[in-house]
């Protein structure tokens, strides 16, 4: 018996896609592990943002924290290149393709939804 092609097909996955630098121990500092430029040459931006006591939170309101943010990340996610949630310092870093403004615009969304998070200063490379 075959699959009726009216059957609904199962939705595409939301995860984050695994980093290219995936055989990286998760110790290791960011300067390791978060990319300076994308494929072309070009430099990247970053900003930062900490979530006052997201790990002392349960597990279910955690995931729903972590789901915010991955869902926010997802709706730019041809300018996110690298992001990094340390849960032992409720710290987030977030590397993106420069564009005027989105390093305020992504954070003020993660903000609109998570309202305790907090925008460190942008980080900008030389």
């Amino acid at each position: 018996m075959s699959a009726s092609p009216l059957a609904p097909k199962p939705p595409p996955s939301t995860a984050l896609k695994p980093s290219a630098f995936a055989g990286l121990q998760p110790d290791e500092p960011l300067w390791k592990r978060v990319p300076s430029r994308d494929d072309a040459g070009h430099l990247l931006s970053d900003f930062r943002m900490i979530f006052p006591g997201l790990r002392q939170k349960n597990g279910i309101r955690q995931q729903h924290t972590l789901r915010i943010i991955n869902a926010v990340l997802h709706h730019y996610g041809s300018w996110v290149v690298f992001a990094d949630l340390n849960m032992r310092t409720n710290l987030l870093w977030v590397s993106i393709r420069p564009r005027p403004g989105l390093t305020l615009e992504i954070p003020a969304a993660i903000k609109t939804l998570v309202p305790e998070a907090l925008l460190l200063a942008p980080y900008w490379r030389r």
